[in-house]
C-alpha cells in the first residue's frame, strides 16, 4: 500500500463525522475499524434482517459495506472542503455471505483532484475461519464547493 498524505490535517475526523452522518450504516450495524489515510475497514456482525431467502447476508447490505468503505478511503484524502459521492462501482460476488462477522476493506489506489478510484475486498468470519466473498472497484467524486455565478 502506498502511503499517502492527506489534504486534510483533520481528515480522521472529518471522515468519522461524515460516517456517522450516515443512518444507513448505524441501520446496518456498520462500524468503523480502523481507519488511516487512503483506506478503512469496517465491520458489521450478522443480523437476521439482513439475509436473503437462503439466510445469507444479502448481496446489496455488502455491496453498501464495500461503497462505503471505498468512499471512507476516499474521503480521507479530500481536502477540507469536499463532499463525496460514488458515481460507479462493480462488485463480483465471489462465495455466499455467511459468517458471524463481516469484514470490509478499502484502499485508494489512484486518488485524483475530482476522481479517486479505490479497491475493496469483504471477508466473511465463519468458524473461526476467513472467507473473501466479494471485490469492489470503485469511482467516487469530490463534491467541490463551485464559485457563484
Amino acid at each position: 500500500m502506498t502511503a499517502f498524505e492527506p489534504k486534510n490535517p483533520g481528515y480522521r475526523a472529518a471522515a468519522i463525522a461524515m460516517f456517522d452522518g450516515q443512518p444507513a450504516m448505524r441501520t446496518l450495524g456498520i462500524v468503523i475499524v480502523r481507519l488511516a489515510p487512503g483506506e478503512v475497514e469496517l465491520a458489521m456482525l450478522h443480523a437476521p434482517a439482513l439475509t436473503q431467502q437462503n439466510g445469507f447476508i444479502h448481496a446489496g447490505i455488502i455491496a453498501a459495506g464495500l461503497d462505503n468503505a471505498c468512499g471512507i478511503a476516499a474521503f480521507s484524502l479530500m481536502p477540507p472542503e469536499a463532499g463525496i459521492l460514488t458515481v460507479e462501482f462493480k462488485t463480483t460476488l465471489l462465495a455466499p455471505a455467511r459468517g458471524e462477522r463481516f469484514v470490509f476493506k478499502a484502499e485508494v489506489v489512484k486518488p485524483g483532484r475530482t476522481l479517486t478510484f479505490c479497491e475493496a475486498k469483504a471477508y466473511a468470519e465463519h468458524d473461526g475461519k476467513t472467507t473473501l466473498i466479494a471485490t469492489m472497484s470503485g469511482t467516487l467524486m469530490a463534491m467541490l464547493p463551485r464559485p457563484a455565478v
